[in-house]
């Protein structure tokens, strides 16, 4: 996929050709006057250098119409060309794995998606992954030669190099060797990362956190997982586990990892093996976080209690990550996000009494694709350091 340093262009001009690319590919058309104000280039280094990156595939030419008000000739106007590749942003979870294929602005193409068993095997997780990969390029008509990049989210600490930290059995389950699995069957590179860390760069590209450079996102489901941002950097930490909350073990009033989902399920399923009168009981199926919520909503007093619970414990997991990160923002994520919204009012009351420096707290609007938009993000961030030296094979 990476081209020999003999068809590169010489520095200065791959240096000008990567300023000309970043402005492109954040804008929409473009004129060649509009790009020399964008970089201070010169109209004949805009040009030459526009040239190569249209014979390399990464820049299209539009006609320049004509204007019968202006003297001379028309400006040529230029386009950073979106489908001159895909990318893929993979989250693996505990019991299921969710695929997006999306062009080079980020804009999802396909989606597809497998869950399985939480016993299921490093193997036959691996090939859920692969089947949920190849079903996403089938139904966009994308080959494997189109894909420049993955981004993989797993739920467990990764280092800069990608290696997951195995400490914890957790963790463990994930360390399947599944990016070099993934890159053997399709030759693209699999960028491996936490699943909070990506849930925080697509909170800040596409979320509630656009323009927030001091952020945490708070994964909140099964598990507590929290991706941290100072200054508009990841922190990782010396092995991966910056923002991982084992902690929370050592905290009064939390005591554990678990989730807003978990909590609300299991008080849930408690209250109906319970003689308290509660509606909990009346409704159809197994105990699930949405009916506790949906019962709260609808007045019932036992499911208002489990939220009030939840609320204050989630106040003081927030507090903790206020206090020794100093936020601006934190971001309620993840699948419960929509649901967690009922529960602000509380955590904001409960928060100002945990803490003098308490953070802005909102739910995000990216519901359970948060991970994998960061994982778009992650695979985009990785393209655009190397767009130089990768081949193109756009979708004819």
């Amino acid at each position: 996929m990476t081209k020999t340093s003999a068809a590169t262009p010489p520095l200065l001009r791959r240096v000008n050709a990567g300023k000309l690319l970043g402005v492109l590919s954040s804008t929409g058309v473009m004129t060649g006057t509009g790009l020399i104000e964008a970089t201070g280039l010169t109209r004949a280094t805009v040009h030459a250098v526009c040239n190569d990156l249209i014979a390399m595939g990464w820049v299209v030419e539009h006609d320049p119409g004509r204007d019968d008000s202006l003297v001379g000739r028309p400006s040529r106007r230029f386009e950073f060309n979106s489908h001159a590749g895909y990318v893929l942003g993979i989250d693996v979870g505990a019991a299921k794995t969710t695929v997006l294929l999306a062009d080079l602005r980020g804009e999802t193409v396909a989606k597809a998606g497998r869950s399985f068993q939480r016993s299921t095997s490093a193997a036959e997780r691996t090939s859920h992954v692969h089947d949920a990969v190849v079903e996403t390029l089938s139904v966009a008509g994308i080959t494997d030669a189109s894909v420049l990049a993955a981004g993989v989210g797993v739920a467990a600490p990764v280092d800069r190099d990608g290696n997951i930290l195995v400490d914890d059995e957790f963790w463990r389950q994930f360390d399947t060797g599944l990016t070099t699995r993934l890159t053997s069957l399709h030759g693209w590179p699999v960028l491996l990362e936490n699943d909070a860390n990506l849930a925080a760069l697509g909170e800040h590209w596409r979320g509630e956190a656009r323009g927030v450079d001091d952020l945490v996102v708070l994964l909140a489901g099964e598990r507590f997982g929290s991706g941290l941002m100072d200054s508009g950097r990841l922190l990782h930490g010396s092995r991966g586990g910056a923002g991982e909350m084992v902690y929370l073990k050592l905290v009064e009033g939390v005591g554990d990892t678990h989730g807003i989902a978990r909590i609300a399920r299991e008080q849930g399923l408690s209250a109906v093996a319970s003689s308290v009168p509660t509606r909990l009981r009346e409704l159809p199926g197994p105990v699930t976080a949405e009916l506790v919520f949906a019962a709260a909503a609808d007045g019932d007093k036992v499911a208002q209690g489990i939220l009030d619970d939840i609320a204050t414990r989630t106040a003081r997991v927030i507090a903790t990550l206020g206090i020794v990160f100093n936020p601006a923002l934190v971001v309620i994520g993840g699948a419960v996000a929509s649901a967690a919204g009922s529960l602000l009012p509380q955590i904001e009351a409960d928060l100002a009494t945990f803490t003098a420096t308490p953070p802005r707290v909102t739910t995000s609007s990216l519901g359970d694709a948060i991970v994998g938009v960061g994982a778009v993000r992650h695979a985009l961030n990785y393209v655009e350091t190397h767009a130089l030296d990768l081949d193109l094979h756009p979708r004819p």
